[in-house]
């Protein structure tokens, strides 16, 4: 490899990442967006566009239809929907990407809060026919439950609209009168775009003179996103113990895990949850040289000072900001199985890198998509359903909340009988 190779492989690696997630009713047009933006930014293959080229062929679409670069499932080309979560990733000479095309189908809304759980910025499609609907409302709180900072809504279809800018201007109005409701959203930007001509995606739009704004690719790539990871409170969930045993590493015991939050420094004082041992960190390593510190979301194993108990399920911390340690625990949550939740059911629940038995001891509402009022005349969860929730476990969990930290604030619950997952939830 050229020293130029190298210089370009070093500074990708070293670019900003951004993860974001994509969101809307059935043909809103997520999936030709995306793959507008990619192709449009040359973030394609030759052999790429040929299947895709073929494959509209064959489907008798009129033009080379984008939308296939991200529906990879059989069922999906055939159907011309969305069905798993599709992950693409791509990069331009500013910032990497990570791109989660989620289902557009009530019925796959377990999806999106699959694909939108790591993401910074979420994208809301809107058809500029139909303006605000169920599943953009439905979306939009799911962003803000799941505390995605950002949120982009492309008003999509403009050519269909002959490109009006009243109404463009009727739909922000409309959206943002639903998102004042809103808790946590920080940042809303509104673009109104055409993805199957290429409108405001990559290139500014010939035919809406009348918007000022920025591109959707230009707002990507440099919108804010520095804040998302937790550097305050310091976390190592243990996902294994580390013993070798051999004749270079015969006393070394290391524990490994990925940092959740803070940092960790040689010498730091640390506290061993839950048994509440302290000691200091010995040394910090990775998988290639030995660190001087270790910051979420790297995988390294800790060496400490002194020989203490600790498994998978532990928790290395720092004393000045200690997580909760607890059995009863109250969660936001949404049901992912088409079988509804028992009432005082027995379940699996999995945090961080530790594992549970729980009981749901008390629903205390669900939520209304469309008003975000809170319902409790009917307290049976099914599919797709999103509310709060009381849990008693039987071993303490090493939490935070999730508005504090997305690692250690989340969790999943698992049938006991089908192994199946059943539910994510975000700790209060």
């Amino acid at each position: 490899m050229s020293s130029n190779d190298k210089t370009e492989t070093s500074g990708y690696l070293d670019m900003d990442l951004l993860r974001f997630t994509t969101a809307g009713s059935v043909d809103d047009g997520k999936s030709t967006l995306i793959g507008r933006l990619l192709y449009d930014s040359k973030n394609t293959f030759d052999d790429q566009m040929a299947a895709v080229e073929s494959s509209s062929k064959s489907r008798g679409d009129e033009n080379i239809n984008l939308a296939l670069l991200t529906d990879g499932l059989k069922a999906e080309r055939e159907q011309g929907i969305t069905i798993d979560v599709a992950y693409r990733y791509f990069a331009t000479p500013k910032r990497k990407f990570i791109i989660a095309d989620t289902p557009g189908h009530i019925q796959y809304t377990r999806n999106m809060v699959t694909g939108a759980s790591t993401a910074n910025l979420a994208i809301i499609l809107v058809d500029a026919r139909k303006g605000v609907i169920e599943q953009t409302c439905r979306h939009s709180f799911i962003a803000s439950l799941l505390r995605i900072q950002h949120i982009v809504v492309c008003v999509n279809k403009m050519d269909l609209v002959d490109y009006s800018q009243e109404a463009y201007n009727e739909i922000v109005a409309e959206y943002k009168d639903f998102a004042s409701r809103l808790d946590n959203v920080v940042d809303i930007s509104f673009i109104p775009i055409s993805a199957l001509n290429g409108d405001n995606v990559v290139d500014k739009s010939e035919n809406m003179d009348w918007y000022k704004g920025s591109t959707l690719l230009y707002h990507l790539e440099t919108v804010y996103v520095g804040n998302q990871e937790n550097h305050v409170e310091a976390r190592l969930p243990v996902q294994w113990v580390i013993r070798p045993q051999s004749d270079e590493w015969h006393d070394f015991r290391g524990y490994a895990g990925r940092v959740a939050g803070g940092v960790f420094r040689k010498g730091d004082e640390v506290t061993i949850q839950p048994s509440g041992f302290v000691t200091k960190v010995k040394a910090i390593h990775s998988a290639k040289e030995e660190l001087d510190e270790a910051f979420s979301p790297l995988s390294v194993t800790m060496t400490l000072e002194d020989e203490i108990d600790i498994s998978r399920g532990d928790m290395i911390v720092k004393a000045n900001n200690p997580p909760e340690v607890g059995q009863d625990i109250e969660a936001m949550i949404c049901w992912f199985a088409d079988k509804p939740m028992a009432p005082n059911g027995k379940y699996i629940v999995r945090h961080t890198s530790n594992e549970a038995k729980a009981v749901i001891k008390d629903v205390k509402y669900k939520v209304n998509i469309n008003t975000l009022h809170k319902a409790d005349d009917d307290l049976g969860f099914k599919l797709n359903d999103i509310g709060r929730i009381s849990l008693r476990t039987s071993a303490p969990l090493i939490y935070d909340s999730y508005k504090q930290n997305r690692v250690t604030g989340s969790f999943i619950l698992i049938d006991v009988l089908t192994n199946e997952t059943v539910a994510a939830g975000m700790i209060a």
